[in-house]
């Protein structure tokens, strides 16, 4: 049964290895709040804040993070597995090592974020803000890139093979060993001012 929380605001708690499966927070506050090893099935967190929180090594499935903000907040070890992260900005936070298995992350913003060295394959990236973002070694194959925003973002090493890249623009992006499929090489040069027949 889903339980709703709404305009709370939790400082300084502990909830380690908390089950939060079902839960509902809309508008809340999180500071400082101990999540670590916590795990969630279906839990949604609306227009939510959160500040200097840990979810490290949580497990989180089908979770949802709609239209939040994310402050020096540690995801160290954690895993996401088809969640959603639509609209919500990650700031100062720590997204590595994370284990992710699909999701929606339409219009999230993680600029300069290091996501080096991450499995994002089939995420939805939809007009995600990366830009600054260390991707470097990561793999992206098969993620939807269309309009994402990737200006100055380290894609040196990253694996781009399937990534559907319609509006996105490379020009400003690090490349360098970037591995592209025929379609992202042909997008690729068309954006450097090649002709390609």
């Amino acid at each position: 049964m889903e339980t709703t929380a709404q305009d709370e605001v939790y400082r300084d708690d502990d909830w380690y290895a908390e089950d939060l499966t079902g839960r509902r927070y809309v508008d809340c506050t999180f500071r400082d709040v101990d999540l670590t090893e916590a795990t969630a099935r279906g839990v949604t967190f609306e227009s939510c804040t959160f500040e200097d929180c840990r979810f490290n090594a949580c497990e989180l499935e089908s979770a949802a993070f709609v239209g939040c903000d994310v402050r020096r907040t540690s995801f160290f070890g954690a895993t996401l597995r088809g969640s959603k992260l639509a609209g919500s900005a990650f700031v100062d936070c720590t997204l590595r090592p994370l284990t992710v298995s699909g999701g929606q992350w339409r219009g999230v913003t993680m600029r300069g974020a290091n996501l080096s060295k991450l499995d994002l394959s089939g995420v939805t990236l939809v007009e995600a803000d990366l830009a600054d973002a260390n991707l470097s070694g990561s793999t992206l194959a098969g993620c939807d890139l269309s309009r994402a925003v990737l200006r100055e973002a380290d894609l040196r090493d990253a694996d781009l093979r399937g990534a559907t890249l319609h509006g996105t623009d490379l020009h400003d992006a690090r490349l360098g060993s970037t591995r592209l499929d025929l379609a992202g090489a042909v997008a690729l040069a068309e954006q450097l001012g090649a002709l390609v027949s």
